[in-house]
C-alpha cells in the first residue's frame, strides 16, 4: 500500500466520520430573543432597576471614607439626632483634670532637727565661753568670738557675723542667752510644723493678699487642706517673739540674724498620695457625651478634616449601621433619575456608534450582566466599611476605595465587544462608584483612568497574558495616582501605602479574573475573541489535520482564500484575524466527498463525467451543510459557521447548470433554484469579503500568464457577477470598502502568482494559446467550487 494510503487510512481510523448530521434546528425564540424590540426594553428596565437598587438602596454614609487630615470633597450633615461618647474630649478633659489636680506635700522636720542641733550646740560653746569670759583679754575674747561664730556657719552655711555675736555674748548673760535661743527655737518648729514655702519659687506665686492652702499628707497618708506660711511670715513670727524679750533691740537683731538662714521651704512633693488624689478624682470623673442635633454639619467640603470631625463622622456611621434605611425617599428617586439619563445616554450612544451592538439584545444582556456585576462588586467592597474592623481601623478602612475592582466590566467589554463600548462602560462604573462613596470626584478620575488604561493596553489582544498585564497597568496607574493625590492631601505614608499596594493588588487580580471569566462569558453569549481565534488558527486542530491529508488541495485553497481575505479585511479595518481563521475552516464540508472537488483531484479522474449535473450540483452545494455539521461538532465559534454558511450566498452554480441546459430536451424546464447555494448571502464585513476571496482564488488558478491586466479584469469579472447578483446586498459594505478589496486582491495576487525565472537545463512549457486560456478561466470563473 503507497504510503499516502497509509496515512489516508490512519486518518480515517484516528478521525471516524460522523455520518449522524448534527445541523442547526431553525427556531423562531432565539431569533425573536435577539431581535425583539420589547426583549430589549425589557432589558433596559431590567439594567436601570439593578442598577439603582446596587448602587444606590441601602446606601448609609458608613461608606464615605474620609480620613483624619484629609481634605474633604463633600459636606456630609446629621440626617437624624444622635449621641455618642468622644475618646477625644474625655482623653482631653481626663489630662485636664491630671493637669489640674492638686500637687499632695508632706511636711520635713528633718530642717529644723539638724538647726536645732546647730543651735544647741552654739549654745554649749557661749556657754564655755561664758565661763572663761574674764580671764580673757579683750583680744583673745574676740578671737574666741570669731572661732565660734566661724565654727557655727559652717555646719550650716549659715551667715551669722562675729560682731552680732559678740552683741550677744557681751551683753546678755547665759540665762538670757539661752532663753532667747530656746524662744527662736520653739518659734521656728511650730512655723516648720505648720509648713514653710518660698514665696519666691514661681510655682507658688499666689499674689499679693492671698491665703496659701495646701493639700498636706499627715504620717497616716491622710490628705487635708492646711494654711502654710512663707519665709517672711516665719521669720516675722521670729521677730516678734524675740522682741518681746526682755533684751535690747542691738541684742534682738543679733539673735533674728542667726535664726534667719534656719528658716526655709520644707513642703515635699509626695508622689503617692498625690496619685491616692488622683485616683479618687477619676473615680467621680465622667466620660463627654456630645449630642448632634439633626442638620448639624459634621464634615465641611474644602477643609481638612479633623481629628473631633473624624470621630464624629464615625459615630454617626456606627449610628446609622445600626438603622434600617428607608427604601423609597426623596433622595432614591433623583438617584433614579439620574440612571435613567445615563443609561438612555448609554443607549443613544450606543445607537450611533456601535449599531450592530444596538440591534443585538445578546449583546445589550453582556453588556448590561458585566456592568452590574462590577457593580455588585463595588457594592460588596463598599459595604466592608460597615463592619467594625474597617470602623475602627483608619488604615484598613482608608483602602476600601481602592481595593474595589472598577476596571473588571470595562476591560471584559473591551475584549468581548470593543473599546467604545468599554469605555462608555467605564465612565458608568466610575461614576456610580464615585456617587456610591459620597459624591467623590478624586474617585471618579482614578477610576476612569485605571479603566482607560486597563482598555488601551487590550487593544488588539492576542495573547490571555496580556489581560494580566492591562491590570497590572491598570492598578499600577492607580497607584501613582494615589501617591499624588493623598500626598498633598496630607495623608500619612503609611496609609498612602496602604492605598497603592491596595490598588495595584486589585489590578492583578482583576486581570486574573478576567482571563477566567472570558471563555464562559464566550461560551454564554456565542461571542468569540481574537485570543479564541489565534487558537483556532493551530493548523494541528483536528479538523485542520484531516483537511491536510484527506483533502490536500482543498487546504492550499483555504490557505490562499486567507492571505486574500485577511489583507482585504485589515484594508477595509475589518477583523482581518477572524476572515483569516474563518477562510482556513470555510471549506471543512469538502471532507466527507473530497473527491468530487477539482483541487483535490489528483489522477484526472472526476465522477462529475458519470454523474448527472444535477447530482453534481448538490454534491457542491452539500459542502456548505456538511461544513456546518462538522462545525457544530468540533465546537467552533458562531462567526465561523456562520462564513462557513455565508461564503457562497446564493451564487449560481453555473458550470453545472450551463451543462444542465445543453443536456436538456427543452432548457426552459431546467430550474435555476436547483443550481443554487441555500444562502444565506453574507451578513458581514468578513463573510462578503471571504466570498469574492473564495471566487477569485479559485478563478485565479486558471490564468496562464499573471499580468496585471490579466489579474484586475479576473477581479472585475467577478465582483461584477456578484454585485449584479445581489450577493453583497445583505451586508454593510460600502462601495468605497469593496473598491479597497478590489485593490487588496489585486496587489495580493501579483505578488502570490509571480512567476520565476527557469533554471538552466529547464524545459519550458508551451504557453496555452489565448482562447484556450479564456474558456479555462470561463470555466474556473461559472465553477470555484470545483
Amino acid at each position: 500500500m503507497p504510503v499516502s494510503e497509509q496515512i489516508k487510512a490512519w486518518f480515517q481510523q484516528t478521525f471516524p466520520k460522523k455520518r449522524k448530521r448534527r445541523t442547526e434546528t431553525p427556531s423562531t425564540l432565539p431569533r425573536y430573543l435577539e431581535e425583539s424590540s420589547l426583549v430589549g426594553f425589557l432589558v433596559f428596565l431590567t439594567t436601570v432597576a439593578l442598577i439603582v437598587i446596587t448602587s444606590f438602596v441601602g446606601i448609609k454614609p458608613s461608606g464615605f471614607q474620609i480620613l483624619a487630615n484629609q481634605v474633604a470633597s463633600i459636606r456630609i450633615s446629621a440626617a437624624e439626632s444622635f449621641s455618642y461618647r468622644s475618646d477625644i474630649l474625655t482623653a482631653r478633659k481626663r489630662l485636664q483634670l491630671l493637669e489640674e489636680a492638686p500637687h499632695v506635700y508632706r511636711i520635713d522636720m528633718e530642717p529644723y532637727e539638724t538647726f536645732e542641733a546647730h543651735a544647741k550646740a552654739l549654745l554649749k560653746d557661749i556657754k564655755d565661753f561664758k565661763e572663761i569670759e574674764d580671764d580673757l583679754s579683750a583680744s583673745e575674747a574676740e578671737r574666741m568670738i570669731e572661732t565660734l561664730t566661724s565654727a557655727f556657719n559652717k555646719k550650716g552655711n549659715y551667715r551669722a557675723n562675729a560682731e552680732g555675736m559678740a552683741q550677744i555674748v557681751t551683753n546678755a548673760d547665759y540665762s538670757t542667752i539661752e532663753n532667747l535661743i530656746n524662744t527662736g527655737l520653739i518659734t521656728i518648729k511650730e512655723s516648720f510644723k505648720v509648713g514653710i514655702y518660698d514665696e519666691k519659687d514661681p510655682t507658688f506665686n499666689f499674689g499679693s493678699g492671698a491665703v496659701a492652702v495646701f493639700h498636706i499628707a499627715n504620717q497616716d497618708k491622710k490628705i487635708s487642706q492646711k494654711r502654710v506660711e512663707s519665709i517672711e511670715e516665719a521669720l516675722r513670727s521670729i521677730r516678734i517673739n524675740i522682741s518681746s524679750a526682755n533684751v535690747s533691740p542691738e541684742t534682738a537683731d543679733a539673735t533674728l540674724r542667726i535664726f534667719r538662714d534656719a528658716l526655709q521651704p520644707n513642703l515635699l512633693k509626695s508622689q503617692e498620695e498625690m496619685e491616692q488624689l488622683r485616683q479618687k478624682l477619676l473615680a467621680t470623673f465622667e466620660p463627654v457625651i456630645v449630642h448632634v442635633q439633626e442638620g448639624a454639619s459634621i464634615i465641611e467640603p474644602g477643609q481638612p478634616v479633623s481629628k473631633e470631625q473624624y470621630e464624629q463622622l464615625v459615630a454617626y456611621q456606627r449610628h446609622i449601621a445600626g438603622k434600617k434605611v428607608g427604601a423609597i425617599d426623596n433622595q432614591l428617586i433623583g438617584r433614579i433619575l439620574l440612571v435613567l439619563a445615563m443609561v438612555f445616554a448609554a443607549t443613544f450612544y450606543i445607537r450611533l456608534e456601535h449599531r450592530a451592538t444596538f440591534q443585538s439584545n445578546g449583546r445589550l444582556a453582556l453588556l448590561a450582566l458585566v456592568v452590574i456585576t462590577n457593580l455588585v462588586l463595588v457594592r460588596t467592597c463598599y459595604e466592608l466599611g460597615s463592619f467594625e474592623a474597617f470602623l475602627y481601623d483608619n488604615q484598613l478602612s482608608a483602602i476600601i476605595p481602592y481595593i474595589t475592582p472598577t476596571i473588571l466590566a470595562p476591560i471584559l467589554v473591551a475584549i468581548l465587544l470593543g473599546t467604545g463600548p468599554a469605555l462608555l462602560a467605564s465612565l458608568m462604573i466610575s461614576l456610580f462608584t464615585a456617587v456610591m462613596f459620597g459624591n467623590r470626584l478624586d474617585l471618579l478620575v482614578m477610576s476612569f483612568l485605571a479603566c482607560t488604561v486597563g482598555i488601551y493596553v487590550t487593544r488588539n489582544l492576542r495573547k490571555r497574558s496580556r489581560v494580566v498585564t492591562a491590570g497590572f497597568f491598570a492598578g499600577l496607574s492607580v497607584a501613582l495616582f494615589t501617591l499624588m493625590f493623598n500626598r498633598v492631601d496630607g495623608l500619612p505614608w503609611s496609609t498612602i501605602i496602604y492605598q497603592m499596594t491596595g490598588g495595584l493588588g486589585t489590578g492583578l487580580v482583576a486581570g486574573v479574573m478576567v482571563v477566567g471569566l472570558l471563555p464562559i462569558l464566550e461560551g454564554l453569549f456565542k461571542r468569540t475573541t481574537d485570543i479564541t481565534l489565534l487558537e483556532l488558527s493551530d493548523y494541528n486542530h483536528p479538523v485542520l489535520r484531516r483537511m491536510q491529508f484527506e483533502a490536500p488541495g482543498t487546504w492550499h485553497h483555504s490557505l490562499m482564500v486567507a492571505n486574500l481575505a485577511e489583507n482585504a479585511c485589515n484594508a477595509i479595518n475589518a477583523n482581518g484575524l477572524l476572515a483569516r481563521v474563518a477562510c482556513m475552516f470555510h471549506d471543512i464540508g469538502k471532507l466527507v466527498k473530497p473527491e468530487y472537488f477539482t483541487e483535490n483531484q489528483l489522477d484526472g479522474f472526476n465522477p462529475h463525467d458519470e454523474k448527472t449535473p444535477s447530482f453534481s450540483a448538490l454534491v457542491i452545494k452539500s459542502h456548505v451543510k456538511e461544513g456546518v455539521d462538522l462545525g457544530l461538532t468540533y465546537k467552533l465559534p458562531r462567526p465561523i459557521i456562520d462564513v462557513i454558511r455565508q461564503h457562497h450566498g446564493t451564487n449560481l452554480i453555473r458550470f453545472f447548470f450551463h451543462k444542465a441546459k445543453q443536456q436538456a430536451e427543452d432548457p426552459a424546464h431546467v430550474q435555476e433554484s436547483t443550481y443554487r447555494y441555500d444562502g444565506p448571502k453574507p451578513q458581514f464585513k468578513e463573510s462578503a469579503v471571504i466570498l469574492l476571496a473564495d471566487s477569485v482564488e479559485a478563478a485565479s488558478r486558471s490564468l496562464a500568464k499573471v499580468t496585471p491586466q490579466n489579474v484586475e479584469e479576473l477581479v472585475d469579472r467577478i465582483f461584477s457577477a456578484n454585485i449584479e447578483d445581489g450577493q453583497l446586498n445583505d451586508c454593510p459594505i460600502t462601495i468605497a470598502e469593496v473598491s479597497k478589496v478590489r485593490e487588496s486582491f489585486i496587489f495580493t495576487l501579483l505578488n502570490s502568482l509571480h512567476t520565476r525565472i527557469a533554471y538552466p537545463g529547464q524545459k519550458l512549457e508551451e504557453k496555452p494559446t489565448r482562447k484556450k486560456d479564456e474558456r479555462k478561466t470561463e470555466r474556473a470563473e461559472a465553477n470555484p467550487s470545483k
